[in-house]
């Protein structure tokens, strides 16, 4: 016996008050970062004609969807930990279903397009600007977000399937689909199918181009006999090996190792870091390792 819940309980980091505003103070620097690089970084490739190139227009979608992300989890996050308002409406939790849904798998197959652009760069680079038209790129970013909401759909449609008791509390600072699922009082078949499906096609596809990309990348890197020309390959795809190693390490630590209590704190944290720390560092990591957009700046101050 159980009533429908309207409202579900996210949980909280800690209960003590001097590291619940340490914290508050943290994420809330993170997220001003975040938004200040991403949104520098859109408006630096948008004013800059160095960076109108396949690459840059690949990482200026990237900054939007890294700007959304954080958006619609980072806020919450900062009530939750600050003020210990820990409610989240029903309609709410299924507004972040399908948006960090849709962000989540735009931002892998950007990543796998970003993966795709570099191996051609690096391993036929004669072959580029046919290769990277501007139609190509429209149609990889095009097909990156209809796959985004594809799944941001899809993962909606079988939370909405689901009844919960009005007891129901997330161990978690947003709501994930795979923890709402485990609550679930009522049948979890659909939502279970939706979420393998989506994980293995959208999810392991993206990854595998990612991993056939740099297999095929370092191969022809290593084949240079040339001590500097392999220094300057390999430059070239350093900034996003970075971005892809951090996003996707923390993804594979919170939904394909099996979860356990020992584990739960730890699940938590790399949460955080696909979800927090990624959005801001990468315009971070772009910006500091790439010289096209630290040559871009300059030129940029020197017309203002």
């Amino acid at each position: 016996n159980c009533t429908q819940a309207t409202e579900f309980s996210l949980a909280g980091f800690t209960e003590d008050p001097v590291t619940q505003v340490t914290l508050f103070l943290l994420f809330l620097l993170t997220y001003l970062v975040t938004i200040l690089g991403n949104l520098g970084l859109i408006t630096l490739i948008r004013a800059s004609p160095l960076l109108h190139s396949p690459m840059y227009y690949f990482l200026g979608n990237l900054a939007f969807v890294n700007l959304c992300t954080c958006t619609i989890i980072t806020p919450r996050m900062l009530v939750v930990v600050l003020l210990g308002k820990k409610g989240i409406t029903y309609a709410g939790c299924m507004a972040q279903v399908f948006t960090f849904g849709l962000f989540v798998v735009t931002e892998c197959f950007l990543l796998a397009a970003m993966a795709y652009d570099r191996y051609v760069a690096v391993c036929h680079p004669l072959l580029y600007p046919l290769a990277m038209s501007p139609e190509r790129c429209s149609q990889l970013v095009t097909g990156s977000y209809l796959l985004g909401l594809t799944n941001g759909v899809g993962q909606t449609i079988g939370m909405s399937s689901l009844f919960f008791c009005s007891s129901s509390t997330i161990d978690l600072f947003f709501c994930d689909i795979s923890l709402l699922i485990s609550l679930s009082t009522s049948d979890t078949t659909l939502s279970l199918v939706i979420l393998r499906t989506s994980s293995s096609l959208l999810g392991v596809s993206s990854m595998l181009v990612v991993l056939m990309s740099y297999v095929a990348i370092i191969s022809t890197i290593l084949s240079i006999s040339s001590a500097e020309s392999k220094c300057k390959a390999f430059s070239t795809c350093a900034s996003h090996l970075t971005a892809v190693s951090s996003f996707y390490g923390a993804l594979i630590f919170v939904y394909l190792i099996p979860r356990s209590d020992s584990f739960r704190g730890r699940e938590k944290w790399a949460a955080v870091l696909y979800t927090v720390v990624t959005p801001m560092l990468n315009p971070l990591i772009y910006s500091l390792r790439n010289q096209e957009v630290k040559e871009a700046w300059r030129r940029l101050r020197k017309i203002k």
